[in-house]
């Protein structure tokens, strides 16, 4: 049987639409996998808020506003992408806006608080329109059985972007350092590599990809506030049937906790990894570059399992992953089990995360994918922001105690099983036909 066979793909759909749909998981994993994750936390924490007790904090307060501004607005840029089939154009603006405010973050240097506070909220809430936007392709390419599958391709090729990007930068660092140069002196440079390979790869993107949606009926062009009238009607049209999209909520509020927990890890692992086991930057972004090759493997291989297996038993193995994983890192004193731990958040990470864009695909009606999309989008924000803030909060009130903290990140993911349990695909799939 074909890795990537064309019966996947819904007719009219060629394979090459679909590589260029997955260009954009390949380029904006850079940004999560050196911005977030590897490189530019530790910098904040150590360099721009020079180490203070309450840099950590400071730094989960900053991806919380950048989460927070996304949660309360992309369900309505979500719902106007719909009513006027304009999902291609805004991902173009959105791409720019993140690429742009990551060249920012090159000019942040020791102190500069602000501006890389600045910096970090534009290219954060812009890295996260552009996700959803990206997502919101995927029903239009993929057959309904071929869900999983195909969004696994997407996030198994994005994790080797990350590692392109996470790669060069790993090189050029390690160089720097044998120069003698410091962290103010290399982190920007990562930073300048990290926008390149993102804006370059995501041309592919634009010219590849199709915009299928056809424009809804809207207010008449010129309507004062027209355009923002109607889509905010059409999220309340979606709330009014909240009680028929019950599986749907499930998902959603099984999706704020367990999304919670990855933000943590995709946030902080950097920042445990130095604060609690003495790793340096290049032994960090090499543990990072093989959570990468662990994700990319377990995104590409879950997705034809997921569509085997069932997308609500499939998640559910990965949580369970999950819980393994932050017991790992909490049991860990030195860097061999904590290496293990890493390996299995990988795992995990791709196929948790490909898994949650699939369902949301079956349980999403055809003309509303972008406002599903973006409720999604809602969901994983607010986890942004009690995941982080929660690690935050509990190392602040024990003194700096990061192994309580990673520990306590357990619980969302058991919560997430919970809320899980409830979740009926075949009651959620036929609700959104109905809807269309």
């Amino acid at each position: 049987m074909a890795l990537f066979p064309q019966e996947a793909l819904n007719d009219g759909v060629r394979k090459r639409e679909v590589f260029g749909w997955a260009m954009y998981d390949f380029a904006n994993s850079g940004y999560t996998t050196v911005v977030l994750t590897a490189v530019f936390n530790t910098y904040f924490v150590g360099v721009a808020a020079g180490g203070a007790d309450w840099a950590t904090f400071a730094w989960t307060l900053v991806i919380a506003a950048s989460s927070l501004i996304v949660m309360v607005t992309m369900p309505g840029l979500g719902a106007h992408a719909d009513l006027h089939a304009c999902k291609k154009r805004l991902l173009a603006w959105t791409t720019a806006a993140c690429v742009l405010a990551t060249l920012a973050l090159a000019g942040v240097g020791r102190g500069d608080l602000w501006l890389a506070a600045a910096a970090m909220i534009v290219s954060n809430v812009a890295y996260s329109y552009g996700e959803t936007l990206s997502a919101a392709f995927l029903p239009e390419l993929a057959r309904p059985d071929a869900l999983g599958r195909v969004s696994g391709w997407g996030w198994s090729f994005g994790y080797c972007g990350g590692m392109l990007s996470l790669g060069l930068s790993l090189a050029y660092v390690l160089w720097a350092q044998g120069q003698g140069q410091t962290a103010t002196q290399f982190v920007p440079v990562t930073m300048v590599i990290t926008a390149a390979v993102y804006g370059l790869a995501s041309l592919a993107t634009f010219v590849l990809l199709r915009e299928r949606a056809t424009p809804r009926a809207v207010p008449r062009a010129g309507a004062p506030g027209g355009g923002l009238r109607a889509a905010l009607g059409q999220l309340a049209d979606t709330a009014r049937h909240a009680r028929q999209l019950r599986d749907f909520s499930w998902l959603l509020a099984c999706g704020v906790c367990y999304q919670a927990g990855i933000a943590v890890v995709v946030a902080l692992a950097a920042v445990y990894a130095e604060q609690v086991l003495g790793f340096r930057q290049a032994q960090t972004m090499m543990l990072i570059f093989l959570v990468n090759i662990a994700a990319a493997l377990g995104a590409f291989a879950f997705g034809y399992g997921q569509d085997r297996l069932g997308h609500k038993p499939a998640l559910a193995v990965t949580l369970a992953g999950w819980v393994l994983m932050t017991v790992l890192a909490w049991l860990a004193t030195g860097p061999g089990l904590f290496w293990v731990a890493a390996v299995v958040a990988g795992l995990c990470m791709g196929s948790s995360q490909s898994a949650g864009r699939a369902m949301v695909g079956v349980f999403a009606p055809e003309t509303q994918r972008a406002e599903f999309y973006g409720l999604w989008t809602f969901a994983t924000r607010l986890a942004a922001i009690a995941g982080p803030l929660t690690y935050g909060l509990v190392t602040w009130l024990t003194g700096g105690d990061h192994r309580l903290a990673i520990l306590s990140t357990a619980l969302f993911f058991v919560l997430g099983l919970v809320l899980l349990a409830p979740l009926d695909m075949a009651r959620g799939r036929a609700a959104a036909a109905a809807l269309r």
